[in-house]
């Protein structure tokens, strides 16, 4: 299967640096797993453990994601702004 038949894809190799994302993929068991947050870097050299990756900073961290294991992709638009407390 090549890149450019799985959806998001495309978009995940187009869209700027910065981005916010929210990409769904695959992980070695099978099941799948969200991933939200700016996207920060991108390879598509095939250099990377011999997988082009994307990396996608979120809350948690940097996760790296493998292009052959994006299944959806999309941008998302800025989290809502937080309320202040109520006293």
């Amino acid at each position: 299967m090549s890149f450019s038949t799985l959806r998001g894809v495309p978009l995940l190799l187009s869209a700027p640096l910065g981005t916010r994302v929210v990409v769904r993929h695959r992980l070695d068991d099978g099941a799948l797993s969200d991933a939200l947050g700016e996207l920060s870097a991108r390879d598509d050299t095939a250099v990377v453990v011999g997988s082009p990756r994307i990396v996608i900073t979120g809350r948690n961290g940097e996760i790296s994601i493998p292009l052959d294991r994006v299944t959806l992709a999309k941008p998302v638009p800025p989290p809502a702004a937080r309320r202040a407390p109520r006293f």
